[in-house]
């Protein structure tokens, strides 16, 4: 099956470059263009494409305002592009509350070493996003998480007492930001447990998005630096590009920032955080995968799991991409498969917090 695509982007340049690398792909076709925001909604309505690619910066209309139109009138994937500064993440981070499925750096040499890797991953990510339920993910459009769903689902039971967790420990990645402001916000200002976030973001992005959280949540979010304490009532994100890892030191817990090992493919990586806080934490944790691409999360959610933790998972229903908490559950490490609005109010309640 053919993936229909909508290129969008003011740049003559840049469309035209798009649709070079796409059409080189048998499995893609481009079926049309547009120069603006405005052009991208009419086109929508009468193509009716799979999937867009869409510039956040144009005239006459801008691609979030644009994507708000489309995710309300025809929802569908959208993939945008964005410039690696603060200005761009924030707006980046706009345009996926308004329901845009995932971002790509639209300078390619800032994710690929050269043409044919960054033609490669451009088409990787455009198959991922409208790849259908029956493949390993699935995707849909981020605003698929308001609607009505489903009633959580209990793998295993959970005996753990409230007073048994000293630490929350999620990851996330491609629908990250949005559900994790939904989790986060949903927790209440009398929240004392820390917590620590893996969301797989460029290192430009985190700290508009940690700044973003904070402003959503009751309780203090902040990206975390090397040497930070692990506190109660305080989310620790971890920086884009680096790796972050915890140790305990004088009778406190403190966040270490380091570069990591080179060849893994994730920084920041879930895996190399939920390690370590299994070192640190033992079984006392609560672990939270959400959707995400991949399987990032599964092998340190095994070792938590092996020293006694508590593991949830995101369902299919709600995810955006159902890759990484899919990991989890098929691994048999989920305690409870939850869908989306339950797990806030989950975490409140299960740590009594």
């Amino acid at each position: 099956m053919v993936t229909r695509v909508l290129v969008v982007d003011d740049s003559g340049f840049f469309r035209r470059r798009i649709v070079e690398i796409l059409e080189a792909d048998p499995g893609l076709k481009v079926i049309g263009t547009a120069a603006n925001g405005q052009e991208a909604i009419d086109q929508v309505a009468v193509l009716k494409p799979d999937v867009i690619t869409m510039d956040i910066e144009m005239p006459v209309m801008d691609g979030i305002t644009a994507v708000r139109h489309i995710m309300q009138s025809n929802p569908l994937p959208i993939l945008m592009f964005s410039s690696l500064t603060h200005d761009g993440a924030r707006a980046t981070l706009d345009a996926l509350e308004a329901g845009a499925v995932d971002f790509l750096p639209k300078r390619f040499e800032d994710i690929a070493k050269d043409r044919e890797e960054a033609r490669m991953l451009l088409c990787r990510r455009i198959r991922d996003v409208v790849k259908p339920a029956s493949g390993s993910i699935r995707a849909r459009p981020a605003k698929r998480i308001t609607s009505a769903l489903p009633v959580t689902r209990v793998r295993a039971p959970v005996a753990k007492k409230r007073d048994d967790y000293r630490i929350v420990a999620i990851a996330s990645s491609t629908g990250g930001p949005v559900a994790l402001a939904q989790v986060l916000s949903r927790l209440p200002a009398s929240f004392n447990l820390p917590l620590v976030v893996v969301q797989h973001m460029p290192a430009s992005f985190t700290p508009a998005f940690a700044a973003r959280l904070d402003q959503q949540c009751a309780i203090k979010v902040k990206e975390a630096e090397d040497g930070d304490i692990v506190r109660g009532g305080q989310v620790l994100l971890a920086p884009g590009g680096r790796q972050m890892t915890l140790k305990q030191q004088a009778g406190e817990v403190r966040v270490v920032i380091s570069d990591g090992d080179a060849s893994l493919h994730y920084k920041p990586c879930a895996d190399v955080t939920f390690d370590s806080v299994a070192s640190v934490f033992g079984g006392r944790v609560l672990a939270v995968v959400l959707t995400g691409m991949g399987a990032d999360g599964r092998e340190g959610v095994r070792t938590l799991k092996a020293q006694g933790s508590t593991v949830w998972s995101q369902d299919e229903e709600t995810s955006v991409i159902y890759g990484m908490p899919m990991a989890v559950a098929e691994a048999g490490l989920s305690d409870q498969v939850m869908a989306l609005r339950d797990i806030g109010p989950g975490i409140a309640q299960a740590t009594g917090a």
